[in-house]
């Protein structure tokens, strides 16, 4: 079964209305429960907060600055949560709230905070419902749309699929306001998207900020993680469930490698900030598909924060994984050889039973 992270864009979620049109996201909302009792895992993100608070509002005229759209995104996205929560209410979903920002994806500690919360959700079955923090966001901290936010979140959780769901039937060949004889590209599996395809993606729409370009620029950073993106046509019948069942509706971005692959370019890619020597028995478990307990550690070299790269090493110095630390190196060395019950009376605070979890690790 797949990860999927799903994309709904303002115009999606108001059907080209000034509100929220309730009945699509009650049905939307009945096909990710859906993909759900299928075994997929789904995450959502979800435009439609400053639509939102703008009804709530009673549609004012306000200036198109920052500060407006946070006020309109601070009145709206409670009133987003409550319609998604009793939406997915009807199926006995639960749902949580994460607000994001490209600093929370950028700096290395929250980037893992943010990883570790988002697939606790997933473990625990709650539907996580993403949004930019556009209440607090400053122009130098923004993702700017939802629709590249969604690639970073894609990347983040090393999802398999990422829908963005627009009101276009997918990526045309010309801006079909221009030229209504506009074909859908339906397929894109080249290393470098074609510079015709760039020049036909248009601009945004009057409620949202995200357009044809945006989920372009979207689509080609999610392939490069591995994740394979289609663009399509959100009030298609069952389009999530279709999309999820093979059928080719749409514009396809083929990934250009494994997640997997994707997340060993990420740790190999730069140097380390420590080294952990570990035990023969930590080794061999790691080796095995574990996670690195304290128990299993016996030195740690080196001064590195939460977060960051470490090299594990065994007793002889062998290189054995690389990996990213659940603690400091300082919270690392007063860890070494307690079991995972120790670590929060020793530290007084408790991130995990592992010093590097297997999902944060590629072995040498």
């Amino acid at each position: 079964m797949a990860r999927i992270v799903i994309k709904l864009g303002t115009s999606t979620l108001t059907g080209g209305t000034p509100r929220l049109a309730l009945p699509r996201l009650a049905d939307l909302a009945r096909q990710m429960a859906r993909l759900r009792t299928d075994g997929h895992e789904i995450v959502l993100v979800s435009s439609g907060a400053m639509a939102a608070g703008s009804e709530m509002l009673g549609f004012p005229q306000l200036p198109r600055a920052i500060p407006a759209k946070q006020m309109l995104s601070a009145v709206g996205q409670p009133r987003l949560m409550d319609v998604w929560g009793r939406m997915f209410g009807i199926y006995s979903i639960p749902v949580a709230q994460v607000l994001l920002t490209r600093d929370d994806l950028r700096a290395r500690t929250r980037y893992l905070n943010a990883r570790n919360a988002l697939w606790a959700l997933l473990q625990q079955g709650v539907l996580p419902v993403i949004n930019e923090n556009d209440t607090v966001a400053t122009e130098e901290i923004r993702v700017g749309d939802n629709d590249n936010l969604s690639a970073l979140v894609a990347n983040l959780i090393a999802a398999d699929d990422l829908y963005l769901l627009t009101d276009q039937e997918g990526l045309l060949t010309t801006d079909p306001r221009k030229n209504a004889r506009a074909d859908l590209v339906r397929l894109i599996d080249s290393p470098e998207i074609p510079e015709a395809i760039w020049n036909a993606a248009g601009g945004g729409g009057n409620l949202g900020v995200g357009g044809m370009q945006t989920k372009v620029q979207a689509a080609d950073l999610a392939r490069r993680s591995g994740v394979r993106v289609v663009i399509a046509r959100g009030d298609l019948p069952d389009v999530l469930l279709r999309l999820a069942g093979g059928e080719r509706i749409g514009t396809h971005f083929l990934s250009l490698g494994s997640s997997l692959e994707s997340f060993k370019r990420y740790l190999l890619a730069g140097g380390y900030q420590g080294t952990l020597v570990l035990d023969p028995g930590a080794v061999a478990a790691i080796s095995s598909g574990g996670s690195l307990l304290p128990a299993g550690l016996k030195r740690v070299d080196g001064d590195f924060e939460r977060g960051e790269t470490v090299l594990l090493v065994g007793p002889q110095g062998k290189q054995a994984a690389r990996g990213l630390a659940n603690y400091a190196g300082r919270d690392c060395a007063a860890l070494c050889g307690l079991q995972s019950a120790e670590i929060e009376g020793r530290l007084g605070y408790y991130y995990g039973d592992e010093i590097v979890h297997r999902d944060n690790m590629v072995l040498l």
